[in-house]
């Protein structure tokens, strides 16, 4: 027996590899964190209270949850004006499932019937609570969910994260057979829902573009909420007419330091998170609220905007590089704090400021930064002689209120030894 051509054994083997080879990120929209983003905060990324997609489905903490997407689906099939049938769903999300399951990433362990039911109970659960937290006459009297007021922020939390998603096409499928009337309005209208339910997790004001937005480009809810949460459009084509020039930058330093050199920091009041200006000496930023789910909230954000090849700017990414450039220590928490820029809900500033710096590592920015002419404006200020003397003159002698007394302390004596030397040359000539 003829031993077999090796040659004919590395074509079998890189041949069996080339088959098996999984799409690459940009083939899929719903993808796993990768590790060098996860490992530096896991928590941020993983559900805590229910499972939403195949990634974290049937795990162990997440099945009491699953009594309440059931009993959601329940109250949907008893609704008498829908005219529809369990039947009736599953038939629709069968012949969804090959296009839905290839919107992930890596190897799925559901097989087809499983992946159907899921898409059922997740997708109807997504739908109905989106749709019950603003319509409250829909709501059952007994809704836990709406009783118990503390499971409504992480339900959204959880609904927030990149590996807990559904394709936005199945919630539009289900949306437009659990709506009494399927019109432009009505459907228009669940965009404003969506953007109503996680109002309360998102730590500004955004730029919503619902009425310009085409519904084939919608990934998911990440992604819907990522594209409805922006600077204003003014600023986004100011951001491309200076992308376009290919101009230098370069970070600015901390705001204890910028301060030092005269730059002053004033809230914008109901201004939008994004849009951040330097006129005259003074940086304008709007409040940024810091809570218990921002972390979460812009880390898959921030996640979403690194592995979509399609985002420009990415306004997320860029908005935290600024924060992290401004904020270094506690002090600078603490400025920023005290000039109602940072609304701090964690606690002390050392957490604040720690939490800054974290969100910042591991994350790569793009060629065009969204803060690039801001940054040139403070850098600009900053280097005028008067205001480099200034800075050195807080940093060396008035940067404790001690060195400042004695600094008072010297100038009065020196004051009233030139009072003493003139009353003295006066009484000589008297």
């Amino acid at each position: 027996m003829m031993a077999a051509d090796p040659a004919d054994l590395v074509l079998d083997r890189v041949g069996e590899r080339l088959r098996s080879l999984p799409p690459t990120p940009s083939q899929f929209s719903i993808f796993r964190v990768p590790n060098q983003l996860r490992k530096i905060n896991a928590t941020a990324y993983e559900p805590e209270m229910l499972a939403i997609g195949p990634y974290h489905h049937g795990k162990d903490h997440l099945m009491a949850f699953e009594e309440h997407k059931t009993r959601y689906l329940q109250n949907l099939l008893h609704r008498r004006s829908l005219n529809r049938s369990l039947s009736d769903y599953v038939t629709t999300l069968r012949a969804l499932e090959g296009k839905a399951r290839k919107c992930y990433g890596g190897s799925i362990s559901l097989d087809k019937e499983e992946f159907v039911e899921m898409m059922l109970l997740d997708g109807c659960f997504i739908v109905e609570i989106i749709r019950k937290n603003l319509r409250q006459e829909s709501r059952e009297d007994n809704d836990p969910i709406f009783k118990l007021g503390w499971m409504l922020p992480f339900i959204a939390r959880d609904m927030f994260l990149v590996e807990n998603q559904l394709p936005f096409f199945v919630l539009w499928e289900l949306l437009s057979m659990t709506e009494v009337t399927n019109n432009n309005q009505t459907n228009y209208s669940f965009f404003y829902m969506i953007l109503y339910f996680f109002y309360g997790i998102l730590p500004g004001k955004g730029y919503p573009r619902v009425d310009v937005y085409p519904i084939e480009e919608i990934k998911h809810l990440v992604g819907f909420i990522h594209n409805n949460w922006l600077p204003l459009p003014t600023g986004i084509d100011a951001f491309k007419i200076n992308a376009s020039k290919n101009s230098e930058w370069r970070f600015i330093c901390c705001a204890t330091e910028i301060q030092e050199a005269g730059v002053k920091f004033q809230k914008v009041e109901d201004g939008l998170l994004f849009d951040i200006k330097f006129e005259n000496g003074v940086m304008k930023i709007p409040t940024l609220a810091i809570g218990d789910t921002t972390e979460a909230v812009l880390r898959n954000l921030i996640a979403y905007e690194q592995f979509s090849h399609d985002q420009n700017p990415k306004h997320i990414l860029d908005y935290v590089k600024f924060l992290d450039c401004l904020i270094n220590s506690s002090k600078d928490a603490e400025l920023l704090r005290r000039c109602g820029i940072i609304d701090n809900w964690l606690g002390d500033d050392e957490v604040i400021a720690g939490l800054i710096s974290r969100l910042g590592d591991a994350v790569v920015l793009s060629d065009q930064f969204y803060y690039s002419e801001v940054f040139n404006k403070v850098n600009l200020h900053c280097s005028r002689r008067v205001n480099k003397w200034k800075a050195k003159l807080r940093h060396n002698y008035f940067n404790t209120p001690w060195a400042i007394i004695s600094f008072l302390a010297a100038a009065v004596l020196l004051l009233l030894t030139l009072l003493q030397a003139l009353f003295a040359v006066l009484s000589y000539f008297q």
